[in-house]
């Protein structure tokens, strides 16, 4: 039995429509994840999410919190970071089986990383093949079947790129809050306007909204206020462009773990403090995504 086999034979159970003519995966109703707060972060590929991600895992961890981290990503780095490792799928894994979940141990799939902070990759089918949501199900159905959800307070879905197909959306289906990460740049703002787009039809289904946005390697943030002011966004948090941030990820290490300097303490504080902002609860924000044309008028041929 392979993955696609399976895939293409159906394991996610329509429970709610998201919109007509939708071809989405959706969720099964018993795979709630429970009480732990959770989010998903998205964001233009290579912009740092994962980095993001994993920095936010530890200060939650900091402040005494059980955190998860699942990376939802083929490439299977969300964190590496982390673990100081490129560890093994739930598809690897479940492979390694013949696909029989009842033969794996949690050990097997979860790993502990960085000051506690427990790390799952969940991976994604095989490129051309199959649908990233089954592989998100999958995960989940796994964590809760080894009762490793009970015992958590946060979790953090890192989420591939910018695809917002039904696939790499269904994060989205377990989340309360969705975190975009930005830089000050049109490439990175067109796809968080996608992506708005994408949470927003979401959110008539299900409890997830968005929370707000982290600008990321931005010491200006021009334009991402000026994109923000127009659909009804607000920014969260702002991590400044520093080479210590790129020197950390060769290092295999997060900013938490790199030598104390003014600047890395300053990074530091500004992820404790979002950590702090989102386990208090952030209000839901209703935005409006831009069409195309509107962005390019808005923020282009400057």
């Amino acid at each position: 039995m392979t993955i696609t086999t399976l895939i293409r034979g159906g394991g996610a159970t329509p429970s709610r429509p998201d919109g007509e003519g939708s071809v989405q995966v959706q969720m099964d109703p018993t795979l709630q994840i429970g009480t732990a707060k959770v989010f998903a972060i998205y964001g233009k590929g290579g912009i740092g999410k994962s980095t993001t991600s994993s920095n936010l895992s530890v200060a939650f961890s900091k402040l005494g919190k059980r955190v998860l981290q699942i990376g939802c990503d083929p490439k299977h780095d969300s964190t590496f970071t982390l673990t100081k490792c490129l560890v093994p799928t739930v598809i690897d894994v479940l492979e390694q089986v013949n696909f029989h979940p009842e033969e794996l141990r949690p050990e097997d799939f979860v790993y502990e990383g960085y000051n506690g902070v427990m790390c799952v990759e969940a991976g994604g089918p095989p490129a051309g093949t199959g649908c990233g949501g089954y592989v998100v199900g999958q995960t989940v159905k796994l964590l809760k079947e080894h009762h490793l959800l009970e015992d958590t307070d946060v979790v953090i879905f890192d989420v591939l790129g910018d695809v917002v197909c039904g696939g790499f959306a269904a994060p989205l289906q377990h989340a309360q809050r969705a975190l975009i990460v930005t830089a000050n740049d049109f490439d990175s703002i067109f796809a968080m306007n996608r992506i708005v787009a994408a949470i927003q039809a979401k959110s008539k289904n299900y409890e997830v909204r968005l929370g707000g946005v982290i600008a990321n390697r931005s010491d200006a943030t021009d334009q991402i206020d000026k994109f923000n002011e127009a659909v009804g966004l607000r920014t969260v948090a702002r991590i400044p462009h520093l080479d210590v941030v790129r020197r950390s990820r060769l290092k295999k290490a997060t900013l938490f773990e790199m030598e104390p300097t003014p600047e890395v303490e300053r990074v530091q504080q500004e992820y404790l403090q979002l950590a702090a902002t989102l386990w208090a609860g952030t209000p839901p924000t209703i935005a409006t995504p831009l069409k195309d044309r509107q962005i390019f008028d808005l923020l282009g041929f400057d």
